[in-house]
């Protein structure tokens, strides 16, 4: 499991929150907020910038599709929620045995936690537990403590028997912990059982699987880094930020829910507008057929002089940008997550005028501001036979991990493929949140800069790993077209849900017209 410290033809509406507690804005060259997106700063206040969780997709043994909540709990995606029963992190109950009965009152019993107390592993264990309960599983977490305090938490399968458990890699020295969270399938909601924690040692024998920098990595041992703060600074921390927008809860679009994912700006070559380059599940629904609503672009989030999840975009680095649509392909509209992972690449597009507020930059053109990242569409290297950090396929991927908020976070190894169509990153614990974020290969530790060849898009409901659309060879480059020529005078009155261009083939297609 991966170890972390840390989304026809419709278009997105003046999507935008930006945050300020002054009543104006302060901006850097005195153009005003659009009314839109004042609406927008109004919308996010502190409790629904603290309320919105990461849109995390991740795919189980049998190939189905889930959104993993903050919590760790598997939200059964793109159908109903019946079929989650045969899902492998559940167990029937035994014949006439309840599964689901109201008279089931002991919650499971764990016993044979592996690795034990005071236990030293290296960086690489299997972790178990036997788990048993009359009314069948539910749910089974193991939650990991890092030795910062910082938790996580990862679901178990069923290994054969009552044992059930998940492989992890990547682990740094120091001392951890970890805890398993069972819940049975007996009525009134199950009954839960939350073990003591369990402390256990790290010693990766003086290779080093973490690492505490930016630059990834030295050369020599273990060059692995599975998930840690970004502390290189550069030009990739300042084009990356945290987005906050919303999506349906169904397809009537009547109720709305709050969302985190990442993204980065995007060397376009154009003028009047910039380019945020970033996941497709972060910028349309495909359960629910709609584009995001009210979304808001914090680049270098990092960087805040306050808690990170707050109301202020006066304590952000260079304040906050609204974007004005979003742009994504036909094929991750018309099919359903996980039968259109190969196409988990979007576009948002941000105006030069009205879309920045907070605090002063040196230019309310985002891309000016912050600067941006080259995406490279042509294939990049992987498996490649070098085991070291100077290999040509070693790549980062970076993101606001939720768990982390407001730390920009990252990994990185050697890069290798998942099935035909993504990238792979086999040891990444980047957490929900992070979603969208860059992947850079080869990247320049000295400037923190280099080419965009992916972002981040899914993972596995048992294992670690993160998976990266291609870029190369898929019509990623068709909609950065779209994305730098589609205009913005389609996208001022359109209705929630419908702010958004779909792309077929090289055709630009605005969803309200």
């Amino acid at each position: 499991m991966r170890l972390d410290r840390s989304l026809n033809s419709a278009l997105v509406t003046g999507l935008a929150m930006l945050v300020v507690t002054a009543p104006q804005a302060v901006l850097a060259q005195g153009n005003a907020v659009s009314a839109a997106n004042r609406a927008v700063i109004d919308h996010w206040t502190p409790g629904r910038r603290a309320a919105a969780e990461p849109r995390d997709l991740v795919i189980d043994a049998r190939g189905q599709g889930y959104l993993r909540r903050a919590d760790g709990a598997l939200e059964p995606y793109g159908r109903r929620v019946a079929v989650e029963a045969d899902a492998p992190s559940q167990r029937k109950g035994p014949p006439g045995g309840g599964g689901g009965g109201g008279s089931d009152t002991t919650p499971p019993d764990v016993s044979n936690m592996d690795p034990g107390d005071g236990t030293t592993i290296g960086a690489n264990r299997t972790f178990s537990a036997t788990i048993i309960d009359a009314s069948g599983l539910k749910s089974v977490n193991f939650i990991i403590t890092y030795p910062s305090g910082t938790t996580q938490s990862f679901s178990a399968g069923s290994s054969g028997g009552d044992v059930w458990s998940v492989g992890f890699s990547g682990f740094t020295d120091g001392n951890w912990q970890w805890h398993v969270v069972a819940k049975d399938n007996a009525g009134k909601g199950g009954n839960t059982t939350t073990t003591s924690k369990v402390g256990f040692t790290v010693d990766t024998g003086g290779g080093g699987s973490g690492g505490g920098g930016g630059g990834g990595g030295s050369g020599s041992g273990d060059h692995v880094v599975t998930n840690t703060q970004w502390s290189a600074g550069g030009l990739v921390q300042m084009t990356a930020g945290r987005i906050y927008f919303e999506m349906p809860s169904n397809q009537r679009r009547k109720r709305w829910s709050g969302y985190v994912c990442s993204g980065t700006v995007a060397t376009d070559g154009t003028t009047g507008r910039s380019v945020i380059i970033t996941a497709a599940h972060c910028v349309y629904d495909d359960a629910n057929k709609s584009f995001a609503r009210r979304v808001l672009f914090i680049p270098d989030q990092d960087g805040t002089s306050g808690s990170g999840t707050d109301r202020n975009c006066d304590n952000d680095p260079v304040g906050c940008w609204t974007p004005s649509f979003g742009v994504v392909d036909v094929d991750w509209t018309t099919r359903t997550f996980p039968d259109n992972i190969p196409w988990d690449y979007a576009y948002y597009v941000v105006n030069d005028s009205g879309a920045h507020s907070g605090n002063g930059a040196a230019s309310d053109s985002l891309d000016t501001a912050v600067g941006s990242l080259p995406v490279d569409f042509t294939a990049p290297d992987h498996d490649d036979s070098d085991p070291s950090a100077t290999s040509p396929d070693f790549t980062h991927a970076l993101g606001y991990s939720y768990s982390d908020d407001p730390n920009f976070m990252y990994c990185a190894e050697d890069m290798t493929t998942e099935g035909a169509d993504n990238w792979w990153l086999p040891s990444c614990g980047l957490s929900g949140g992070s979603s969208g974020g860059p992947w850079i290969q080869p990247m320049d530790a000295g400037t923190g800069s280099g080419p965009i060849m992916s972002v981040n898009s899914w993972g596995y409901t048992t294992s670690p790993g993160m998976a990266g659309p291609k870029l190369s060879g898929t019509t990623a480059s068709d909609l950065f077209n779209c994305a730098k020529t589609s205009g913005f005078a389609l996208f001022g009155s359109v209705a929630d849900g419908d702010a958004g261009v779909v792309v077929s083939g090289q055709a630009c297609m605005a969803a309200s017209p």
